[in-house]
Formats: C-alpha cells, sequence, structure tokens
C-alpha cells in the first residue's frame, strides 16, 4: 500500500527553494496558451471521450451541486452540463489557466451555469457537506499535499456524495506497458518542448504520470481517507483510470 508518506512526490522544477504548490502554479501559468493544443496532441483527441464517461458517470448520480478542481481551462466543468446540475464550480489555483476557462464559458453564454474561480484543493473554501459531486480530472498528482486535498474533498462532499477522478495510470500488460513507458518518457517532453515557453513543464508532468500510484494504489488512498464504494475504470488499456468513491 502506497500513501502520502512513501510515494514519490515529484516537483516541477529541481533545487527550487518554492513548495510544489507554488512551483505548479509557475508552471501551468507557462503553459496555459499551449494547454489544450498539446493535450489533443498528446492524448489524440481521447481525453474528450474520458471526460464524458464522467459526466455520464454522474448523470446518473443527478447531482444538483458539483465542484471541478483543478479545472484548468474548463473542459470537464463544461461537460458536466450534462448532468443538469444546477450549480457548477469550477476551481484551480493557476490564474492564467482559469482566463482560458473563464473565456469559454463566456463565449458559449454559459455564465449562469458554471462559475470559474481561484480555489485551493488543500483549502476549499466551501462548507462541510455542501456537493453532492466533486470531480478531478489530471489534476490529483500535482496537489502538493494529497492526504490533506481528499481530507478537504470528502469534508465538502454530502454524506453519499460521489467523487470521480480522471488520471493518467501506468498499464500493467504487455506490450501496453513498455509502449507506455516509451511514450511518456520520450514522446511527451518532446512534444510539450515544441509547442511550450517552459522547458521543464512537461519533463515534470511526464516524471509525474509515472511516479503517481494508480489502480488499487491509489484505491487503497482513498480508503484510507475514508471513501467508500471505492472503483476504478482503466481507459484505454489502462493509460488513464477513472476512479469512483463515495462518502461515507
Amino acid at each position: 500500500m502506497k500513501n502520502q508518506e512513501t510515494f514519490e512526490n515529484v516537483n516541477p522544477y529541481e533545487n527550487s527553494p518554492l513548495s510544489k504548490k507554488s512551483q505548479v502554479i509557475k508552471l501551468f501559468n507557462s503553459i496555459s496558451d499551449a494547454y489544450d493544443i498539446v493535450n489533443k496532441i498528446l492524448f489524440f483527441g481521447l481525453h474528450g471521450v474520458w471526460r464524458k464517461k464522467v459526466a455520464k458517470i454522474l448523470k446518473r448520480k443527478k447531482p444538483i451541486k458539483i465542484l471541478d478542481i483543478a479545472t484548468g481551462t474548463g473542459d470537464l466543468a463544461i461537460d458536466l452540463l450534462e448532468t443538469k446540475a444546477e450549480e457548477i464550480i469550477g476551481i484551480d489555483i493557476s490564474e492564467d489557466m482559469l482566463k482560458i476557462g473563464q473565456n469559454k464559458v463566456n463565449k458559449r453564454g454559459l455564465n449562469d451555469r458554471i462559475k470559474i474561480q481561484i480555489g485551493d484543493a488543500e483549502n476549499l473554501d466551501f462548507k462541510d457537506n455542501y456537493f453532492d459531486a466533486i470531480t478531478c480530472s489530471f489534476g490529483v498528482r500535482n496537489f502538493d499535499n494529497l492526504n490533506k486535498a481528499l481530507n478537504e474533498i470528502n469534508r465538502t462532499l454530502k454524506p453519499n456524495g460521489t467523487f470521480v477522478v480522471l488520471e493518467t495510470s501506468n498499464p500493467e500488460n504487455f506490450p501496453f506497458k513498455q509502449g507506455h513507458y516509451m511514450y511518456i518518457k520520450y514522446i511527451v517532453p518532446f512534444v510539450g518542448r515544441l509547442f511550450s515557453k517552459d522547458k521543464y513543464a512537461y519533463k515534470y508532468l511526464s516524471k509525474s504520470l509515472t511516479k503517481f500510484p494508480s489502480g488499487i494504489d491509489f484505491n487503497n488512498i482513498l480508503d484510507k481517507i475514508g471513501f467508500i464504494n471505492i472503483e476504478n475504470r482503466p481507459q484505454t488499456f489502462g493509460a488513464t483510470t477513472i476512479y469512483v468513491a463515495n462518502k461515507k
């Protein structure tokens, strides 16, 4: 079993005096303009398919209030409109990513349905038992203190509320395991350097993909926090995983 104390917590910039959180803010601000196009290239457009699966899972739950953590440029928050939720809030610690997300919301005329705002998963500015569902796509591995963030998520969910995570993972079977490793190690940083102004950004994102616990290891972390009914659903041969859990 891996936990906050045993897995390697990778930082974006080696030898930086800044906290991981401050480094993550700096990183995502620096790559915000290229983020969407690089994701489309690296994920071959499949990230949209995975996001829609998250929305479909929650649609069956009929949530009224949803929080999307690490909303970035807002794509999952927009996809969550399919759930018919009355209130969708997207938060992120990167102001530059949020500016892009807010522009998407503005252009679609969705300001009455989606709120985009600065917010930190480790210090959620919401009441206990407030949300019916909380989501996070490609964000949990960037948390500075994973346990603290997950406890905050648990606190702000209503009893029996649903937490859904979409995150990269490591395939376990040949030849996908070996192919995925080579892709993450070499192709991801290379493509990132072509489009990004920050030469360290996709090197960090590549390393964090391989070091963060996935599958049953992440299930165990959620279990330790106190979540129940925990499932992991591998996507595309295990390249990503959708985790679904409930608050007691």
